[in-house]
């Protein structure tokens, strides 16, 4: 079991950030609402959203019912493409905020670099400005490769604090977690559990964790975390919320993490969602 708190890490503007997160990707309404509190409830203190999955709202009712202090979360949110001009980018956060009743988001990412539409350095210093106002407090991005990530340095003379990307087994970033972690920028992991695939079930990870005596998914949480990586994963059971958030009471040796990372494929991705070529508006 791990008592207390979860751990953070320091982001290079100062930002403290839980090593584990929750998604909250489709839950939304009342059901949603109930779901994210649960969530807060059992523990977590990093939960992502974004404007396009039309849930700010159940993420902001889910803060205040949780009757956990608000500085001592860490919610995080993300600009679609269709509004990465500057004045549309200043427009949407304020927006999110006052979707999710708040005052300021913690994090805030651009949700894909729509590479194609070449506005994605706009975007950035947008949310910069938008840091200095104190309407974000910090500011990331995701889904970006190393190419577009040296194009924000390039441009701005500063890098993303995170960079959320797909992350899991099937799929374990190697290149992009090394570049990431060249520029100081911490990886974030969607859909850590591989969603839809079927490692879950993956004879190396089932053995895994049945010799540290926990979950298949456990195992792969733990994976994340000694990655270096910032897993979000989502559940609507209190049950699985809390088994998810304590994956740090274990240790896997370095022949089961090399073992794990060994079930990536050259065709990984859950939805062939490649950053280079994929627009999301």
């Amino acid at each position: 079991m791990t008592d207390g708190p979860v751990p953070t890490r320091t982001l290079v503007d100062g930002l403290e950030l839980p090593v584990i997160g929750f998604g909250t990707y489709p839950l939304k309404g009342p059901d949603g609402a109930d779901v994210i509190r649960s969530a807060i409830d059992v523990g977590y203190r990093l939960i992502d959203t974004a404007y396009s999955y039309e849930n700010e709202g159940a993420v902001g009712q889910a803060v205040r019912r949780s009757g956990v202090p608000r500085d001592e979360l860490v919610l995080s949110s993300k600009l679609p493409g269709r509004y990465h001009r500057h004045d549309d980018a200043v427009r949407t956060v304020h927006e999110s905020l006052w979707r999710a009743g708040l005052d300021y988001w913690d994090l805030y990412l651009i949700h894909w670099p729509n590479p194609r539409q070449g506005l994605f350095v706009e975007a950035f210093g947008a949310l910069l400005e938008l840091r200095e106002a104190g309407l974000v407090r910090s500011v990331g991005v995701s889904n970006f490769l190393p190419e577009h990530l040296q194009a924000l340095l390039d441009a701005h003379g500063t890098v993303p604090s995170v960079n959320q990307v797909e992350l899991h087994p099937r799929f374990p970033q190697r290149e992009q977690r090394a570049a990431d972690a060249a520029l100081g920028v911490v990886t974030q992991s969607w859909s850590p559990l591989g969603r839809g695939s079927d490692v879950l079930a993956d004879p190396a990870v089932v053995r895994i964790a049945e010799a540290h005596g926990v979950g298949p998914g456990e195992a792969i949480l733990r994976w994340h975390t000694q990655l270096g990586a910032v897993p979000l994963p989502k559940s609507s059971d209190p049950r699985r919320q809390r088994a998810n958030l304590d994956v740090l009471g274990f240790t896997l040796d370095d022949d089961e993490v090399a073992e794990i990372t060994a079930l990536g494929r050259p065709d990984g991705r859950i939805a062939d969602q490649d950053p280079a070529v994929y627009e999301e508006f």
